[in-house]
This record gives C-alpha cells, structure tokens and sequence, in this order.
C-alpha cells in the first residue's frame, strides 16, 4: 500500500477501508445499520440486547457497534459490560462463550451479530437450551447468507450491496486509470445496507 501511494498507483478500498488513508473508498452505512438493528429490536420490546462482536480492530465493527451503543442509549437502555461479547475465531471456544451467555443470569431476549458465522453456534445452543427464537430471543445478523431465508427460523438480516460495492470499486478503479485528471483519492462512496426482517426477529 505504501508503495501505491508513493508511487501515485490509483488502489480502492471496498467494504473494509482505512479512514486515515487518502484514497477512494467503497463501504456500506455500517454505523446507520447498527443502529437500525437495534432499533428494530427495541421496538419488538427487546430489553436485553447483546451485541456479538467478532473483532475489535475491523472499522466496520467499530462503527457496527457505535450504532448499537447509541440506539441502546437513545432509548435510555443502559450499556454494560455484559452488553457486548467479545468472541473470536475459535469454534469451541465460541460455543463456550455464547453458552454462558445464553444460560446466564441475564439471558438476553435480543442478539446482533456482527458477523454470520456466530449464527449457527446460536440456532444450535437456543435449540439445545429449548430457547424459543423468535418467542424467547430475537436474533439480527449482519449477513449475505443466501440460506438466510431457508434457516428455521429464517434469519433476520442486515444485508450488503456486495455486488454493488464491487461494481462501483471497479468503476472508480477503471476511471482513475483512464483520466489523468481524475481526483480518485477523494472519493468516499457509501451503498446502504437493507434489513431484511425475517421470522428469528419478526415471528
């Protein structure tokens, strides 16, 4: 990446893209989209909402989970440190974790994934534990899945445009090759997400 700016070489960042870094840039509206979901299951009366946060260092997480904290206290829900949980890339250990939560004191009637692959440990816990989802939790995920909706229940999502992030990535790519005059490093395009409310929030 160094090499690119020294060298004046047009690169895009799509999706994931570092603020600090003076060149053009494709991403979705991570920070509305968090709040969004929140929002969404807030108004299902949804009081006990957890955030299920896969990496800390990722800027869409970051913002995800910023959207999160301010829908929550925009309604005068109180943010703690149960709030958000920290998982990781271990499968096991996943399982560990969102079995403690799930069978805790403060089990939560409401879940916001940040990523897909913490879904199933969740449909297969919640089963196991005989939580009912919809009925007894509420479950957002930020997911492309394409089985989404064939999932029992069928999954509640936040989707990307990733075609169309990649579409317009490739665009300002081609036109930063082609025009000499063209300012590519200040260009900073936002596609929105959709919720796409399915039976895990709705019923």
């Amino acid at each position: 990446m160094k090499i690119c700016i020294q060298k004046k070489i047009p690169f895009v960042f799509f999706d994931r893209a570092i603020d600090e870094t003076a060149t053009a840039k494709v991403t979705t509206n991570d920070y509305e989209s968090g709040y969004n979901a929140t929002q969404h299951l807030i108004d299902l009366a949804c009081k006990k909402i957890i955030y299920l946060s896969i990496s800390n260092l990722l800027s869409i997480n970051t913002k995800r989970m910023q959207g999160f904290r301010n829908a929550m206290e925009a309604n005068n829900i109180e943010v703690n440190e149960s709030s958000i949980v920290n998982c990781c890339n271990d499968e096991s250990a996943n399982n560990e974790i969102l079995l403690e939560v799930l069978q805790g004191e403060n089990k939560p009637d409401g879940i916001i994934s940040s990523v897909e692959k913490l879904i199933a440990p969740v449909y297969s816990l919640s089963h196991s534990l005989k939580i009912k989802i919809p009925g007894d939790l509420k479950v957002v995920c930020f997911s492309n899945l394409s089985t989404a909706h064939i999932l029992n229940p069928a999954l509640t999502t936040i989707t990307q445009p990733a075609f169309e992030m990649g579409e317009m990535a490739a665009t300002v790519l081609f036109k930063a090759l082609q025009k000499s005059n063209y300012n590519w490093q200040n260009e900073n395009i936002i596609i929105p997400s959709k919720l796409y409310i399915r039976e895990s929030s709705a019923g």
